[in-house]
């Protein structure tokens, strides 16, 4: 099994304009495929860091002088990138999906597929898992983690099941926690909503929105002049939220505007959204969703 085959590859290095001497970095290492990519194309003297959070990602780390792996969290790039004396590079690369080897993996807890404890931890050190969600929110906290991350019009009633049925029993689960909201998976539509709940928790447990606005926050400090950002999103979320940072620098609202009316944004768009091919899609299914965004510091 391949750990992760990575998306959108050529796309996505080819984003970031590569100098043979740049740095770069890879803020989600995964199986390594984008890094690999990018190494082939430095040269001697360029270098090339990586992030990754995950335990499993470390055995895939890359024999290479040119390559640097750091079991963090991207979130925190700026301040580790500092720590091994870099300021400013050339490039960033982000694929913000969940591996193939996270969903593949049963015991992790990601897939719908899988029978296994509720978990969803991407740094499985971390207090919070899934089953920390599930069982010790409360119910307002339940149902703004399902709307707002899964997007769900149940929310609410299924907040509500969730808190009812777990007084009888913890709920330990991916089966039990789909018994609990049995009602509420329709049988055409019973994939998707699981999709949409599982996405929902798991985007809680790891804090993955609080992540990426973190780490895009961090990009035009870290980018040097003319330095690219690729990134690549797999729903609205994300894309939403990088859409808006790439054009205005904020997340919502609206910036500040001169008298003329301009207003100054630390990147500026590469090119249109680039999605994937149906011929990739058909050799990579999980692929079927990405969209990658590239952009420049100013």
């Amino acid at each position: 099994m391949e750990y992760h085959n990575p998306v959108l590859l050529k796309e996505t290095v080819d984003g970031l304009n590569i100098v043979e001497d740049g740095v770069y970095v890879d803020v989600t290492f995964g199986g390594g495929g984008h890094s690999k990519e990018i190494l082939k194309r430095l040269g001697a003297n360029g270098k090339l860091f990586a992030f990754d959070q995950d335990p499993d990602a470390l055995e895939n780390t890359i024999d290479d002088e040119r390559f640097t792996l750091i079991h963090e969290n991207f979130r925190h790039m700026k301040r580790f990138l500092r720590f091994y004396g870099v300021k400013q590079v050339d490039g960033v690369l982000a694929d913000f999906g969940v591996s193939s080897h996270q969903f593949d993996v049963a015991e992790r807890g990601f897939s719908t597929r899988f029978e296994a404890d509720l978990d969803m931890r991407m740094n499985q050190k971390d207090a919070i898992s899934a089953f920390h969600v599930v069982n010790e929110y409360e119910e307002e906290e339940l149902k703004q983690v399902l709307l707002q991350y899964g997007e769900l019009r149940q929310a609410s009633a299924m907040a509500k099941e969730i808190v009812e049925q777990r007084k009888e029993a913890p709920i330990v689960t991916s089966d039990q926690l789909k018994k609990v909201l049995k009602r509420f998976l329709q049988h055409k539509k019973e994939n998707k909503v699981l999709a949409q709940i599982y996405q929902a928790i798991r985007i809680e447990v790891n804090q993955e929105i609080e992540a990426l606005k973190e780490f895009l926050l961090q990009t035009p400090d870290v980018l040097k002049p003319n330095g690219r950002l690729s990134f690549i999103s797999y729903h609205s979320l994300e894309d939403r939220l990088v859409k808006r940072f790439i054009r205005n620098g904020l997340f919502e609202g609206e910036p500040e505007r001169d008298m003329f009316g301009n207003f100054e944004v630390p990147l500026k768009k590469v090119g249109g959204l680039i999605v994937p091919t149906r011929e990739e899609i058909k050799i990579n299914n999980r692929a079927r969703s990405a969209k990658l965004r590239i952009a420049q510091k100013v």
